[in-house]
């Protein structure tokens, strides 16, 4: 019962929560279905529970917020129905269609228990997302801005945006590595989630990462595993779409799932059901640039044999013919060369003839030569010999010279020797000792 204060009614908390309750019971006794989004699915594994948290969004901006209930039961039920249509499971930032009952607690307060949940609206809300995405990029004018660029004609190095534990990614390289022509790739793996409500924001980081250093890369390659529809709604989100759309380098996705495709794999350069087909559609690039290469070696080849053929019979046709040439100068040279030594043989023994005589007469004229100058060589020898025995030292002698030496050697002027030196005199007859007494010089003057 309210209590009375002076002039006013005083109600309880308790009391004012029960009220709403009864109030809420009263107006809502049925069961409703309500359209929002789940912002968190708040399972507990412990318990089984869920408590979902559910907003409605408008202009990026949540309108309205309530917590919900989704006990063990009904949880395991309508999350078997999910996965059975939209092979993926329960959860976070699906919008769904679900049946609640709605009720207030005066602890908790209120709350909205969820008795199911319709998987094929969920389906529905995804097909509504990509609608609008595809009509955005358009309006927009790059829906193939992507698809438009020039693709290298050797996808060489590679930047890939997947998780590196990822089957999807496995059977991406061995393919790629384990090619049976050796194509050499090169890739750079940049890890990012790839599904569920941060996906976008983390595929976009990598693919923002890559954009800066574009010039180090051929292609961006998105990889994933397998997955239902529900799983791949990021990739028909706009953000992530006009990410791919205006890239600056040809982006690729095996994102692994064979229902229609997401508006990201639309605006990408290539799509590829599996990172598998993905890799082959690479290895068919090399294939592209390595048959014409291929076909233009064979081609050069033929030509190069062709050619040395034909060559090779020209010159078999100049060696027959210079043989033949050969052999006939070689006669000729021949005929030429005895006629010649004919002439030769002749011309000699002229020759021969000629110069004996010739000889003879030189001979003769020699000797006369030789004979005049040994007879006037002799007279000079002898009036030589005769000067040369007239100025021998004793000859010298004889005429009353003398010769003196100091220490054996004769002496020349007096500036050889000084007073109390000894010095020894030659002369014709004999030789004498003397000492020095006293030197006169030879005036010059």
């Amino acid at each position: 019962m309210p209590e009375k204060l002076s002039d006013k009614t005083v109600f309880s908390l308790v009391e004012v929560a029960r009220s709403i309750k009864r109030t809420i019971a009263e107006r809502y006794k049925s069961v409703y279905w309500i359209k929002a989004e789940m912002n968190k699915l708040n399972h507990y594994s412990h318990s089984g529970h869920c408590y979902p948290e559910l907003v409605e969004k408008r202009g990026g901006q949540v309108i309205a917020e309530m917590r919900a209930v989704l006990w063990k039961g009904d949880y395991e039920r309508v999350n078997q129905q999910f996965i059975g249509i939209t092979k993926e499971p329960l959860k976070n930032g699906i919008t769904i269609l679900f049946q609640a009952a709605i009720s207030y607690d005066p602890v908790y307060g209120l709350t909205l228990r969820i008795l199911d949940i319709d998987p094929v609206h969920a389906l529905g809300e995804l097909q509504r997302e990509k609608l609008a995405s595809i009509d955005r990029l358009k309006k927009e004018g790059v829906f193939a801005a992507n698809k438009r660029l020039a693709f290298p004609v050797l996808p060489k190095r590679l930047a890939v945006i997947s998780v590196e534990t990822s089957k999807g990614y496995a059977d991406f390289l061995k393919i790629l590595r384990h090619n049976p022509w050796g194509y050499h790739f090169e890739q750079t793996l940049f890890p990012a989630l790839l599904q569920g409500d941060k996906s976008v924001k983390a595929i976009v980081n990598q693919l923002e990462h890559i954009a800066q250093m574009r010039h180090a890369y051929d292609v961006v390659a998105i990889i994933r595993g397998g997955g239902g529809d529900v799983g791949l709604s990021s990739y028909n989100h706009y953000m992530l779409a006009a990410t791919i759309a205006r890239f600056p380098i040809p982006v690729l996705t095996g994102i692994g799932h064979s229902t229609n495709e997401t508006v990201s794999e639309m605006v990408a350069y290539q799509n590829s059901i599996t990172p598998s087909e993905l890799a082959d559609f690479l290895i068919q690039r090399f294939h592209r640039f390595a048959e014409p290469v291929d076909q233009a070696k064979e081609t050069i080849m033929r030509k190069v044999q062709q050619q040395l053929a034909q060559e090779r019979s020209i010159l078999n046709d100049q060696i027959r013919y210079f043989r033949l040439n050969s052999l006939h100068l070689l006669n000729r040279q021949q005929k030429a060369l005895e006629h010649g030594v004919i002439n030769l043989r002749m011309a000699s023994a002229a020759r021969v003839q000629h110069g004996q005589q010739h000889i003879k007469h030189a001979i003769q004229t020699l000797k006369a030569a030789t004979a005049t100058l040994v007879k006037d060589r002799r007279s000079d020898l002898l009036t030589s010999e005769k000067s040369v025995h007239l100025l021998h030292p004793q000859h010298v002698l004889q005429r009353g010279y003398s010769i003196t030496r100091l220490n054996g050697k004769a002496l020349k002027s007096t500036e050889s020797v000084h007073e109390s030196d000894v010095v020894e005199t030659v002369l014709a007859q004999g030789s004498m000792t003397s000492k020095i007494d006293r030197l006169k010089p030879l005036d010059n003057g």
